[in-house]
């Protein structure tokens, strides 16, 4: 259910956190795996709109620079992902059009074997 108090009403707003929910950024226990950066700075226009740059390895320029997914609404709640199996970093893999070394590579953290 949307009510208004749970939706941020200007960038201001967003920025300051005046919103009931939750911000899951990619590194963290939610989004262990930092390429999905990628589509979003894209999507985002980051370089033009902020001045902010992905290396190679995902790291973001400057380095005090943030990112995160917000969800605004009240029942949200921080989560973290289990470790995964290889049949699912084989299914990610595909998705992805990655190759399960390189998956294996970039869900280090999380691989349960």
């Amino acid at each position: 259910m949307r009510t208004e108090s749970s939706i941020p009403v200007d960038f201001e707003a967003l920025i300051a956190e005046q919103y009931r929910g939750i911000r899951p950024a990619p590194g963290y226990p939610a989004c262990p795996e930092h390429s999905e950066k990628a589509p979003l700075f894209d999507l985002l226009q980051a370089p033009k709109n902020a001045g902010i740059t992905l290396t190679e390895s995902y790291a973001m320029l400057p380095t005090a620079a943030v990112s995160g997914f917000c969800f605004s609404h009240p029942q949200a709640q921080y989560f973290a992902t289990g470790k995964v199996d290889r049949d699912q970093v084989e299914d990610y893999a595909n998705r992805k059009g990655w190759s399960v070394a390189e998956t294996e590579r970039w869900l280090a953290p999380v691989l349960g074997y």
